[in-house]
Formats: structure tokens, sequence, C-alpha cells
């Protein structure tokens, strides 16, 4: 089975039996995503950066170190902020108002699943601000449906959705306000989970609408999706 086919729970097990590194798969998915450009799941990379991350990944997998993320590749919805100065991932809300904005944090979110050993490979598209049911209010551009071009992917959490299902990263991160992250994961075939309000801090998540914003995983199986909720979830005094 190819690299990109693995879902999270797999890639983990492979990982930590090193019949492949962080560093191979990172590469093959890099490369795999350059080329699939026009599904318009991805807004921004940062090689270098994800090429960092993995090799670290590998350097505490080869200790016996890590968990069961550890050296898994991640992106995130670009409703979530990414500190500019650890990799040069603008954070817009797929809007041109926030154009070029560089926070000088991670949501919690992003910095859980990063503690986790997790690697960014990049930002998602998604509507603007996170309005939006069809991914196609996007400042950016649409992002398409992988099954079906000519279909939306749903939304707000389109890309995060679109790059699962075309199997260019084994797991994304997405919000949900009404139906933001079961929608899209329910039009590309993968799943997706809205936890209860309160588990995923919303610290660093750009507000659609705070009373009902929620942070949650897409990935490949129910497994894949609660692997990234047991790191991404938990109090967090800053949490409004």
């Amino acid at each position: 089975m190819k690299a990109h086919e693995l879902g999270v729970a797999a890639l983990g097990r492979a990982l930590h039996a090193k019949t492949v590194s962080s560093t191979e798969v990172t590469q093959h998915l890099l490369a795999r995503l350059s080329s699939h450009q026009r599904l318009g799941a991805f807004l921004a990379t940062d090689a270098e950066a994800a090429l960092a991350a993995a090799r670290a990944a590998d350097a505490a997998l080869s200790k016996g170190a890590g968990g069961a993320l550890t050296g898994v590749p991640v992106a995130h919805k670009d409703i979530f902020v990414t500190d500019f100065a650890k990799s040069a991932l603008p954070s817009t809300a797929g809007s041109k108002m926030l154009e070029g904005y560089a926070s000088p944090f991670d949501a919690t979110v992003v910095a859980r699943l990063g503690a986790a050993g997790m690697v960014t490979l990049g930002k998602l598209n998604c509507d603007e601000f996170a309005m939006g049911s069809a991914n196609e209010n996007s400042a950016y551009g649409p992002a398409l449906n992988p099954w079906n071009a000519e279909r939306v992917p749903g939304g707000s959490s389109g890309g995060s959705a679109a790059a699962v299902a075309a199997r260019l990263l084994p797991a994304a991160t997405g919000t949900d306000t009404g139906g933001s992250i079961r929608q899209p994961a329910a039009f590309c075939g993968v799943t997706g989970i809205k936890p209860t309000y309160g588990v995923c801090s919303r610290y660093g998540m750009i507000a659609f609408a705070s009373s009902l914003d929620q942070a949650g995983p897409l990935a490949q199986s129910a497994e894949d999706c609660a692997l990234l909720l047991s790191s991404m979830s938990g109090f967090d005094p800053r949490d409004a």
C-alpha cells in the first residue's frame, strides 16, 4: 500500500515499525499535493518547515519515543492561526481582508497536535470566515470535490474534506458551527466529528459565531478521528 493511502492509525503503526519514515511520507505527500493544485484544497504550504518537523519526529521515533501521532502529517483549516515564525504560513480565514497576516502564535488545537508530534503540511481552503456550505465563497477560489470536479466538496471545511478524500494527507482539522465539518465529510466520503461544545479550545480559532463554533478532526475513519481528538481536546484557560 502506498504511503498516501494509509490513514492516521495505520501510518502511525508503520512509523513506529520503521517500515517508512516521516520524512519519506512528508516528501511523498508534498510532491502529491503539488500535482493536485487544481483541486484548490491547499492555500499555503511550507515544505522546509514540514520536512524539519518530519526529521524531528524520525529522531524521536528512532529513540523509541513518541506517541500514536508522532510523524503523521496533518494540515489545518485556515481558520486556525499558525505561528508565522515557526512556519511561513499566513492565516487568512479564506479572506483577502487578512491576506498576508502573520500570526505571532499558534491556535491551541494547532499547538496540541504539534506537541503530539504531528507534521504540519500547510493551511487548507475554506469559505470566507467559515461562512458557507460549498467552499465556493473563498476569496482564493473554490475547493473542488475530488470525486467529481463539477460537484462541491461542502463547506465551510471543504478544503479539509477534499484533501483527506483525495489522499493528499491522512487527516485535517476543521470547524463546525452549523454543519461545517459534518456536511463536507459527507459530501467527500470521509469521517468528520463535531465534538461537544467546549471539548476543544477555540483559542486562536478565528470566530464566526463563538457561542456555536467548535473545532474537530476530519480523517479516513472514526479510529483516526478519535486519535486526533484525544490530542486536540482538553481544558484551556485561554478559551473564553
